[in-house]
C-alpha cells in the first residue's frame, strides 16, 4: 500500500486556503443562498474546503466563479441527499426495531418517558394483566390494536374490549371525588 504524497496534500490545502482567501465572501454568499437549513451553512462552508483539498481547481478553468458556484451547488446536493440517505436509514432502523423517532428536544423526551413511566405505574396496580398489557402495548409503545393481539395472542376484539375496559377504569380512578 503506497502512502499518499504529502508534500501534494499540503501544495492542495495552500491552494484551497488561497481560493478561500480571495473568493471566500463569494463562496459563502452561494452556500447561504442556497442552503435552506441555516445550521448546515458553516459545516458546507467547511466542507467545501475539503472538497478543494481533494480536487482543487483545474489550471486550465478561465472563469473560477463560475466553476466555484458550479462545485458548491453539486456539494450542497451532495451533502441533501447524504442526509436524506441518513435519515431514511434511522427510520427503516426504527421500523425494525419496532420503535418511534422521537423528534422532541431530548429534555422533554426524558420527561415525557418519566411522565408515562410515573403513570403507567400508578394505573398497573387498577388493571388486569391482561388490560394491562394491551394498555402499555397500545398507548406506550404505539402499536395498532391488530399488532396487539398478535402480540398478546388473542383476537382484536379481545384487546378492545381490555382497552375499553381498562381505560373506564383509568377515567373512574382519575375522576375527581
Amino acid at each position: 500500500m503506497a502512502l499518499p504524497d504529502t508534500s501534494k496534500c499540503r501544495n492542495n490545502v495552500g491552494l484551497a486556503a488561497e481560493i478561500f482567501a480571495e473568493y471566500g465572501d463569494f463562496i459563502h454568499m452561494v452556500i447561504f443562498s442556497q442552503v435552506k437549513n441555516k445550521a448546515r451553512i458553516n459545516d458546507i462552508f467547511q466542507d467545501f474546503f475539503l472538497s478543494l483539498v481533494r480536487k482543487p481547481i483545474p489550471q486550465d478553468v478561465k472563469n473560477i466563479k463560475g466553476y466555484l458556484y458550479r462545485a458548491i451547488t453539486n456539494d450542497i446536493i451532495d451533502a441533501t441527499r447524504r442526509v436524506e440517505r441518513y435519515w431514511n436509514h434511522v427510520h427503516k432502523y426504527s421500523e425494525y426495531l419496532e420503535h418511534p423517532i422521537n423528534n422532541k428536544t431530548p429534555e422533554n423526551a426524558f420527561i415525557d418517558v418519566e411522565e408515562t413511566n410515573k403513570m403507567f405505574g400508578l394505573i398497573k396496580g387498577r388493571l388486569t394483566n391482561s388490560q394491562y398489557q394491551a394498555m402499555a402495548l397500545r398507548y406506550r409503545t404505539d402499536h395498532s390494536i391488530k399488532e396487539v393481539a398478535e402480540k398478546m395472542s388473542v383476537k382484536s376484539t379481545s384487546v378492545s374490549r381490555y382497552l375499553s375496559i381498562g381505560l373506564k377504569k383509568i377515567r373512574c380512578f382519575l375522576k375527581p371525588k
